[in-house]
């Protein structure tokens, strides 16, 4: 993982987290020091050249079925590009990782 300030109250972490049965998380995440929020965020899990789902606060508001959650989501086969499912885990203002850990752990 790696963090830069990109501003005076900007930073970007961006970085991969290896995991056994090659899998491995992508992480990029856009935060508002002075807010000491995540401002926009991408999570992409891949096994191999596979994506196995991702998930990220880009805004859907065509999609009614994503509102209770907007604008987090995530993207899961199949049509993965456009199969979008709520994510109630995940927010600006607390820490993602932890749960993103849990998840994938869940799966080896």
């Amino acid at each position: 993982m790696a963090a830069y300030t990109i501003g005076a109250l900007t930073a970007e972490v961006e970085g991969q987290i290896t995991f056994s049965g090659n899998y491995v998380l992508d992480v990029w995440e856009l935060l508002d020091l002075s807010r000491h929020i995540i401002y926009r965020y991408s999570y992409e899990l891949r096994r191999a050249d596979a994506t196995i789902w991702w998930y990220d606060s880009q805004e859907h508001p065509d999609d009614p079925t994503l509102a209770p959650t907007h604008p987090h989501h995530k993207h899961v086969p199949p049509d993965i590009k456009h199969r979008r499912i709520p994510a109630p885990e995940l927010s600006f203002t607390e820490p993602n990782l932890p749960f993103l850990i849990r998840e994938i752990e869940a799966l080896l």
